[in-house]
């Protein structure tokens, strides 16, 4: 279920599988999932052609697909080069690690544990990172997911209660400079907000502290669900954002975040995702029809 194959003018990438979905992972750039999907059928994440089999290069590319970063957002710290090979360990049938070479300008060392259910349309990702330097630094591990153009991101809403008896907030809402809502591909409802990616308009981000842990991505018939951990007691990055959404004309990405750690020399943080693909999933257009006929997907 583990084989070495290339892809995207790529000679070196490695591809794990079971009966139903595979994705593929470049090792000589990285680390990179650059395609998610069925076996056979089209890939979920976004890639760019021109940056398809690329290595070495002396900029940061982004390629497309899934990829290991640290918040907050900083240039030139969270733009270190991922275009070296990377180190690719086989842990039994289903499990790959990717280790990259060291980000010695960060004083940090990233993996990412890959482990495919055998039997199921699921997939378990360990995002760690590792302080490799003399002093301690303050991070927060950032899984960002590069999804295929012409989809829509759904974000739940805590469950409405009646003032009498929540008189504190229980969700921040988080705007970036360029966030408009007028913007009529972001969508604020009752239970869910939504985003659609649209290729004639630029860039818009919006984040939140998502108590609800997943969020989703429908694209032709193909759901993607995202779950991670919500933990009140910690302080995340950007105002308190475990989930962040980004969109312009070529893609749209879904971002999950760890707490902020402040990590001693040696010492190591961990975050995970569980990806799940439904295939086969209804086309939506109201937030009853996201209730009805995705949320028992989502939470099945």
């Amino acid at each position: 279920m583990i084989t070495r194959t290339s892809y995207g003018n790529w000679a070196h990438t490695v591809t794990l599988s079971n009966d139903a979905i595979e994705l593929v992972a470049t090792l000589d750039v990285g680390p990179r999932i650059i395609r998610f999907g069925t076996i056979g059928g089209p890939n979920l994440f976004k890639e760019f052609p021109d940056q398809l089999g690329g290595t070495n290069e002396n900029e940061w590319k982004i390629r497309g697909g899934h990829r290991l970063w640290h918040a907050p957002e900083a240039k030139p710290r969270s733009y270190a080069l991922d275009n070296a090979p990377v180190d690719c360990e086989a842990a039994g049938d289903f499990t790959l690690r990717l280790t990259p070479p060291p980000e010695t300008e960060n004083g940090i060392q990233k993996q990412i544990e890959i482990v495919l259910s055998p039997d199921d349309n699921v997939v378990t990702m360990t995002h760690r990172i590792t302080n490799i330097g003399p002093w301690g630094i303050e991070l927060a591990p950032w899984a960002l997911t590069v999804m295929a153009p012409g989809g829509m991101a759904i974000m739940p809403l805590p469950e409405k209660r009646p003032h009498t008896e929540v008189l504190t907030p229980d969700l921040p809402l988080v705007l970036w400079s360029y966030t408009d809502f007028t913007d009529n591909r972001l969508q604020l409802g009752r239970h869910y907000i939504t985003l659609r990616q649209d290729a004639a308009k630029g860039p818009t981000k919006i984040g939140m502290g998502q108590p609800l842990g997943w969020a989703a991505y429908l694209n032709q018939g193909m759901l993607f669900v995202k779950y991670f951990d919500y933990e009140p007691s910690m302080i995340y990055p950007d105002f308190g954002c475990n989930f962040e959404t980004y969109t312009n004309e070529e893609m749209l990405e879904v971002e999950s975040l760890g707490p902020l750690s402040l990590l001693e020399p040696g010492e190591s943080v961990e975050h995970d995702e569980t990806w799940r693909l439904v295939p086969n999933a209804p086309a939506v257009s109201s937030e009853d029809e996201i209730e009805s006929l995705l949320r028992p997907l989502i939470e099945a």
